[in-house]
């Protein structure tokens, strides 16, 4: 290990890198390119996993969004394209039956779907808006995002209570800057209700921000529905195969309404569950496609200087065998090379991460500002990069053992002919 410190040997390391600065400076940027694809393209993907966390924060993941449709099959005397309609009794059903459910939270909505909007009136300004009614257990499938009050709550579903959680918009439109909305009062579709939250939207829901929350239960009585429900979000345990639940809800609904068990037609969905693995898959994908890419390329960097070397080497060969004739030793020679190598491979490593950082904090910069924008600080582990650079040096000692061998197999005598 001494001759590591030792001067001349960076000066012979020195003097043969100017001697092939152009073919140097070309084997240095394949490793140099080689790392920063690496650790660019690895916090790339961590940005964009981040962006996803983010968009999806608010909504349970292994989720379904399920309603009634039309029959698609006649079945025990019913005709083909009977119009069903869910009801709140499925609910109670369904967590009864199906042990991978956790939450459903029953929904019902005027102002979607092709229905006219609810007619929101303050003082003189009258203006339409989508109303939904719904439960407090909404916010742990769709988490609604409060700025001010509170969401619906229990007593509000078990006193049918007028009150309301209305949107930003709303705000914005029926209340001048200095007012504060909650405690005031709108009235909605004829009936005064008192305004308990205010929530902002959370770009994962298609409430937006001009829509008003009311208890389902009030919702139903104002509106005349009954036992009728809109649709259902279902969310299923962690562990659970979401298509799976869907397939066994589907079943379950089809019995309690007296629908063939092949009838595809009756109840539409949408799992979100489904879908969201297939990001998370695409995520993992990418993943793996960046280390098997940017390993690749480093290993391809680090064989590029490999054979320069031996090159070198053939260059150098009288060299080689002057200083053997005036008593350098084999390990001095083989130390030497393997040493360039080292230094070459590290400097190029070193310069790649810089470079890469420089790239992903200006990407950070410029796109996760945005509001949605799946791409959320796209970093690269401080373990990770060390190990790249680890892993860097163990390839460029490797390789160098190549060209190093290659000069201490020659003999002196040999190497002073060479011409």
């Amino acid at each position: 290990m001494k001759f590591i410190f030792d001067k001349d040997t960076w000066q012979e390391i020195f003097g043969s890198i100017r001697k092939s600065k152009l073919r140097t400076a070309i084997t240095v940027i394949g490793v140099l390119w080689g790392i920063f694809l690496f650790i660019t393209l690895l916090g790339a993907a961590r940005g964009m996993e981040n962006g996803f966390d983010r968009e999806f924060r608010n909504l349970a993941t292994n989720s379904i969004f399920l309603w009634a449709q039309r029959t698609g099959m006649p079945h025990k005397g019913f005709q083909r394209g009977r119009r069903l309609r869910l009801k709140i009794q499925d609910v109670d059903a369904i967590l009864k039956q199906s042990q991978n459910v956790e939450f459903i939270a029953p929904r019902s909505v005027q102002g979607v779907f092709g229905g006219a909007p609810a007619s929101i009136k303050r003082k003189t300004n009258t203006k339409t808006y989508k109303l939904f009614g719904d439960y407090p257990i909404l916010d742990n499938v769709n988490k609604v995002k409060i700025l001010e009050g509170r969401f619906i709550n229990s007593r509000d579903i078990n006193e049918a209570r007028k009150v309301c959680v209305i949107g930003e918009k709303i705000v914005d439109e029926l209340f001048e800057k200095e007012e504060n909305p909650v405690g005031d009062f709108l009235e909605v579709n004829g009936s005064f209700f008192q305004i308990v939250g205010l929530y902002k939207d959370n770009q994962t829901s298609f409430e937006g921000d001009d829509s008003i929350y009311i208890p389902f239960s009030t919702y139903r009585k104002i509106n005349n529905t009954g036992d009728n429900i809109g649709w259902m979000v279902i969310a299923a345990k962690s562990d659970a195969d979401i298509v799976k639940v869907e397939e066994n809800v589907k079943s379950i609904l089809k019995r309690r309404h007296g629908v063939h068990p092949d009838d595809e037609r009756a109840f539409g969905s949408f799992n979100f569950g489904e879908m969201f693995g297939k990001i998370t898959g695409f995520v993992k994908g990418m993943k793996f496609l960046t280390w098997f890419v940017g390993i690749a390329t480093l290993i391809a960097g680090v064989i590029a200087i490999g054979s320069i070397l031996l090159i070198t080497v053939s260059e150098r060969t009288k060299e080689i065998g002057i200083r053997r004739a005036i008593g350098a030793t084999p390990a001095n020679i083989k130390g030497q090379i393997i040493l360039e190598s080292v230094f070459l491979t590290l400097v190029a490593g070193i310069l790649g991460i810089i470079f890469a950082g420089g790239i992903l904090m200006m990407i950070n910069a410029n796109l996760t500002d945005g509001e949605g924008i799946p791409f959320v600080n796209p970093t690269v582990n401080i373990t990770i990069a060390l190990g790249a650079v680890a892993a860097l040096v163990t390839f460029g000692t490797l390789i160098g053992m190549i060209p190093a061998q290659r000069a201490i197999s020659i003999k002196p005598i040999d190497a002073l002919r060479e011409e």
